[in-house]
Parts: structure tokens; sequence; C-alpha cells
């Protein structure tokens, strides 16, 4: 009986922990479940067509050659468009540039065959870390992808916009050769002077403190501030604010995320020939955008500009001056215009003016006979008025509007130039010629002599004085369309002058500058000065009209000016010019 009891307690002995090893690997198994990769391999992976891609991709035969049909999946793909852009997002990478990659070597593909997709993008840069493309295998005959990606032989690139993340049709855009430049000037600010250019087809430019392509001293500016770049769809140049601190503005109209401290990236901008860009508070850079085909100005040309303040210590004053020139005139090689837009109310009537202004002398002048007559007759008078009268048409300004004043200069066959002027407002234009002092233009202000003679004519006289209409201290002007329905006396009728002769052999310069400028510098001292700083700097061999410009804004910021001034400067000396004769 002992015996057996005893038999039984050491089976009992063995089995129990067996039996508890075996419920520990049984937990363990259910834990792990590897059944799950038995299941694994023998279920086939399941394949993507090309219709269920999330974004479509471009194939290049560059890369495929000697692969046969065997090829693999990279997944390594540089210029990336991640779903989730984050705060650092560019609103240039919905333009990338897809590079075509087909293989050649390979005509045919079976099906269950995978081939490789790259994406090669032209603004690496402006990705943020860890945006990823998503890769995906096909499976669809080449067949297929071709009749979705065929070239025309003669376009390597293709741009390809994606639009809300949906599968679009392929659409290949050959990139046509509308080339251009773009010059920067700081024109105020710690790096005042400082300059760079940039061609539409050398990618895009950065304005910044820190590793960028126009450096500025500048405290306020943001280590990378802002982007200009070259949209070929549009043939326009682009600003774009890439979440700087201290903002953007366009002609004095913010282009940065309102919320600055966002950091997110603001949308493009179209910048034009003489916009102004202010970073931060202080560094104005003018702008100035010229065509492939512009050839250099025969002549010497400054231009400097400064919103201004109102007393050391005083609130920044918007920028509503718009400065410009066009030598020579498109599809015109032998004539050109210079000129000032001084606007009031806001800055877009100035625009819109400086813009229009150059269009409508240069489609007047298109016509062979006008430009005939106005060789031959050596007068521009009627070029003039329908251009000022055509501008103030199409101008669609109601509460805004804005001085005019626009110099046409043209060169004969000899090389002689002829300068004449046009003007609304109170931005005035004085020519010196071998020591004679011209007047190109009329005073427009209410408080003028010969304004108030003209507004006596009409039947209305103003009251002794009386030196506003409306609240303006302008009569004549362009835009202010609503105004003009309610006062009559309101004009946009320019005041044209009498054509100046420059010989080749004379010593002559041009200087056109805005009201802040003339309020606190007369005629006189402005030639003085003028003829001071050349005298100064001709021997320099750089570009003395620039500096003349840079003298004259210093000194009436020296003054405390009280109001935005622009200058525009010509020099018609000699020894500065360059032939501006055209191959017949």
């Amino acid at each position: 009986m002992s015996m057996a009891m005893m038999l039984q307690g050491s089976t009992a002995g063995v089995f129990l922990p067996l039996l508890m090893l075996l419920l520990i690997i049984l937990l363990i198994l259910i834990a792990c479940k590897p059944w799950r990769f038995f299941s694994s391999l023998s279920s086939p992976s399941r394949t993507l067509k090309v219709g269920e891609l999330e974004r479509p991709l471009v194939l290049d035969d560059a890369n495929a050659r000697d692969q046969g049909n065997e090829l693999t999946r990279s997944n390594d793909l540089e210029g990336a468009y991640s779903q989730n852009e984050g705060l650092s997002r560019s609103p240039w990478t919905h333009g990338l540039v897809y590079k075509q990659r087909l293989p050649s070597a390979s005509p045919q593909l079976n099906q269950g065959d995978s081939i490789v997709l790259d994406v090669v993008s032209d603004q690496i840069e402006e990705l943020s870390t860890g945006q990823t493309f998503r890769c995906l295998s096909l499976t669809e005959p080449l067949a297929e992808v071709q009749k979705h990606a065929r070239l025309e032989d003669q376009s390597p690139n293709l741009k390809y916009g994606l639009e809300n993340d949906l599968l679009q049709e392929f659409v290949p855009k050959v990139i046509t050769d509308q080339r251009s430049c773009l010059s920067l000037e700081v024109i105020s600010g710690p790096s005042r002077g400082l300059r760079c250019s940039v061609q539409s087809i050398s990618g895009p430019l950065t304005l910044g403190r820190v590793s960028s392509d126009l450096l500025l001293k500048d405290s306020e500016v943001s280590g990378k501030h802002a982007m200009i770049n070259w949209n070929a769809d549009k043939n326009k140049w682009e600003l774009v604010d890439m979440g700087s601190l201290n903002g953007t503005l366009l002609n004095s109209q913010l282009i940065s995320d309102p919320d600055s401290g966002s950091r997110l990236w603001g949308d493009p901008v179209e910048l034009s020939n003489g916009d102004i860009i202010t970073l931060g508070t202080t560094s104005n850079v003018h702008v100035h955008v010229t065509s492939k085909f512009e050839s250099q100005t025969p002549f010497s040309v400054g231009m400097a500009s400064d919103p201004m303040a109102l007393r050391r210590g005083g609130k920044k004053l918007a920028m509503e001056d718009v400065c410009y020139y066009q030598w020579p005139l498109p599809g015109i090689p032998q004539f050109g215009v210079f000129g000032i837009c001084d606007g009031h109310g806001g800055v877009a009537a100035a625009k819109s003016a400086s813009k229009m202004l150059p269009e409508k002398v240069a489609s007047i002048l298109s016509d062979s006979l006008v430009r005939e007559r106005v060789l031959l007759q050596c007068d521009a008078s009627d070029v003039l008025r329908v251009a000022f009268s055509q501008t103030e048409a199409d101008m669609n300004n109601y509460y805004e509007g804005c001085a005019a004043t626009l110099l046409l200069v043209w060169a004969d066959s000899d090389e002689n130039f002829f300068a004449q002027c046009a003007n609304v407002g109170d931005a005035a234009c004085i020519m010196n010629v071998d020591g004679k002092q011209i007047k190109m233009t009329e005073d427009h202000r209410v408080s003028s002599y010969s304004e108030r003679l003209r507004l006596n004519e009409t039947g209305e006289p103003l009251r002794n004085g009386e030196t506003r209409l409306y609240g303006l201290n302008l009569a004549r002007m362009l835009g202010d369309k609503f105004l003009k329905q309610q006062e009559p006396r309101f004009s946009s009728e320019p005041y044209i002058s009498e054509t100046v002769h420059v010989k080749q052999a004379s010593s002559a310069f041009a200087l056109l500058a805005s009201d802040g400028f003339w309020d606190v510098i007369s005629l006189k001292k402005a030639v003085q000065l003028a003829l001071q700083a050349k005298q100064r700097y001709s021997a320099d061999g750089e570009n003395v009209a620039e500096k003349v410009a840079s003298i004259l804004l210093t000194e009436a910021k020296t003054l405390r000016t009280e109001d935005n001034t622009s200058i525009v400067f010509l020099d018609f000396d000699r020894k500065f010019r360059i032939s501006c004769k055209v191959d017949s």
C-alpha cells in the first residue's frame, strides 16, 4: 500500500511540471501568432494598376537602358511632394519639373513585370525634412503607360501640376524660351547700394540674412526671408515670403502670412518692373525686369526711392510711389520711356498707370507712319496725349489715384537725342542742357497759379484760400473715377512740354522726382547737387547716374521730407553713352 502511494506521488510530480511547461508554450504561441507568416507566404502580393496611383509619375529612358525586362524599384525619390505639407511648405512644389524615364531597350513588358519610376525635382532644397513620396509598383503593360506619357521627341522636361491629390491625365508642356532678367537694388536700409541679378533660366533667388543670394545685413531680416522665382507657365517673376518673422511687403502691401509666429510661407505674388519690396521695416529693394531682347540703355540711368518717415522715430509711411523705365520699347529700338507715378489713397492706381503708360506709348508708336512723323517733326505731343487718355480710360481705380510724369526719349540716325515730357499732378521733371535749365512739367496742385487759372475758367472759380478739392490738393490726376464723377473740375488732361534736343556733343541730364523731393529741395538746388555729384564721381568709371540719384535721395532725407520720395536720373553725357544704332 505504501509502495503504491509512493509511485502515484512520483508520477504526479513529473506530469505537473510538464503540464505547466505546455501551458506556457501555448500562451507564447497565442501571443506571437506564428501562423501569420505562413499565410503571408502562401497569399500573392496585391498589385496596383496605373489608375490606382495617388499621383501620376513620368518615366525617363535614360536610366532604364540595358536593364532588360526585370527592373527594380527605387525607393529614394528626391523632389517628392508630401500630402502633409507642414509649416515650411513651398508654394512652388506644385510646379515641380518631372523627367520622363521610359525603358527603350525593352519595348515590351509582360504582365506582372515591374518598372522603375524616378522623380527628379529641380527644387530639392524647397522640401521639408521628412517629406516622402509613396513608392508603388506597377504591373500595367508598358504600352498602357506609354499612352499616358507620350512625348514629341523634342521635350525632355515636363511640368506637371499636382491638383487636389487626384490622378490627372498626362499633358506634356513644352517650356518655351521666354528668358527674362531680374535686377534687384537695395535702395534703403543697412545694405543700401547692394545689387543682384538673375536670369529666368538660373533658378530661384533668395533674399535673407544668412546664406542667401541677396545677403542683407539687417537684424530685422530673417535668415531665409523671401524667394523670387520665374514662373514659366505665366512668364512672370513671382515673390513669396518664406515664413519670415517681420514680414514682407510689396509696394506697401503685406504678402506674408498675417500670423508671423506661424512661420507659414505666403502665396506667390507677381512682380513687375519698378516694384518695391520691403523686408522688415527698413530694407527696401527696387525691382527692375528686362527681357532677353532688351539692349543696354545708350545713356546712364539711376533710380532711387524711399518711403521716408514722418519724423525721427515716426511711423513709417506706406510706399505709394512707383518709378520705372523701359529702353527700348518692345519692337521700337530707338524709343524709350522713363517715369514716376505717385499714388494717393493706395498704390494700386500708381501700379496700374506705370504698367499701362509704356504699353500705350509702344502701341501707338508701333504704327510706322506715326513713328516717322515723330522723327520728322521732332514732336510726340499727340502720342503722349493719346497715351494718357487711353490709360485713364482703361484704369479701373475709383477710390485711388496718382500723379504721373512720363519722359519720352528717342534718338535719330546721328545719335542725337530728343526728349518730351507729359504729366498730371505734382511729380516734376527738369532737364539741364549745356548749363541751361529747362522745366519739363507743370504743377497741378490746386494752390498753383496755372491750375487756379484753369479752374476759374471752368465757370466755378475757387474761393480765396481754397487749396483743396474734395480733400485732395491735386486738380489733375489719373484714376479717382468716383471723385471725377462728383466734381467735373478734376481733370486727367496732361501738360505736354516742348521737345528738348540733346546734341551728340552736349552735356545734359534729366531729373524726374516725386513731390516728396520737391517739397524740400528747389529746382535750382537740385541742379546744383546733380552737377556737383556728376563732377565728383565722373572719374570712377561706374554708373554716375546711380550715384547722383542716391545723393539726391540722401539730401531729401537729411532735410526731413515727410512724403514718399522717388528719383529717376538720366545722364546724356557723351562719355557715358552706348551706341544705339540699329543695324539695317
